[in-house]
């Protein structure tokens, strides 16, 4: 029974994103899987505080990520 854990930085996804991501993923393992593995399939979005998440030696914050969906460069850059 698959277990999937996706994290994510707080306040960057709205609750419908996040319910989304929970669909698609299921959807993907299902695709594999096949159909039976659906009811046993659990997905978990966990929220990491901003800025306690780090790529590279430097913290990552809920601005940062915005800027990157945006189009921009985090101001970490």
């Amino acid at each position: 029974m698959p277990f999937i854990n996706v994290k994510v930085i707080e306040n960057v996804f709205t609750p419908e994103q996040k319910q989304e991501v929970v669909r698609r993923l299921t959807d993907a393992m299902v695709s594999i899987e096949g159909e039976n593995m659906r009811a046993v399939t659990w997905v978990v979005v966990e929220e990491v505080a901003s800025g306690d998440w780090g790529i590279g030696g430097q913290p990552m914050t809920t601005e940062d990520v915005t800027a990157l969906a945006a189009g921009g460069a985090p101001a970490m850059a």
